[in-house]
């Protein structure tokens, strides 16, 4: 079998993170719900790379655990990993944006929609930001209502303010140096 047709998925597991995941040859293409089925990735899967094989291979993801392990530690913003994403022009355009929401900040869909040079297509990012395969590194979390409430999230509103409260809490105990000390 070609590894063009392979996708390669592991369980990630760390502390009472439980989430599957998956990559291609190029890069990280799926990273699901915190304690979602297997029946998500496979979903996913035949939905958005039909003819593909998924095979579990977890030495090949470790890289990606790690990395998703130091962001959960609040070591590593998880800003780097290498991603395969397949969508619209418009999606890759909105999932874009998202990866340069800073860590630990928040972005409504209407400054989305504005940075992408689509004030008027809210809606239409909104959708968008729904099928970002990739949850935390391209970090839809980070985007709110525009009266900053909390809505909708593929992996549940509960992961969306337990991310958001991670970056909160290691934004609140960085201390620039000499900030604080007399």
């Amino acid at each position: 079998m070609k590894e063009k047709n392979m996708i390669y998925w592991s369980h990630f597991v760390h502390r009472d993170w439980k989430i599957y995941m998956a990559a291609t040859e190029k890069g990280l293409a799926f990273v699901g719900s915190q304690n979602g089925p297997f029946e998500e990735l496979a979903e996913w899967a035949e939905k958005c790379r039909p003819g593909c094989t998924l095979l579990c291979d977890e030495p090949r993801l470790e890289a990606y655990g790690r990395r998703l392990a130091e962001y959960f530690d609040g070591v590593q913003e998880v800003s780097a990993l290498p991603v395969d994403v397949q969508g619209t022009p418009f999606q890759r355009d909105v999932w874009e944006a998202l990866r340069s929401i800073p860590y630990g900040e928040t972005r409504s869909y209407s400054d989305i929609a504005e940075q992408i040079g689509k004030s008027s297509a809210v809606r239409a990012v909104a959708a968008a930001i729904g099928a970002n395969p990739v949850l935390i590194e391209i970090p839809c979390h980070r985007v709110v209502g525009k009266n900053g409430k909390l809505t909708g999230y593929r992996g549940g509103l509960d992961m969306k303010a337990r991310l958001l409260q991670l970056e909160a809490q290691r934004e609140a105990a960085f201390v620039p140096a000499g900030v604080g000390s007399r």
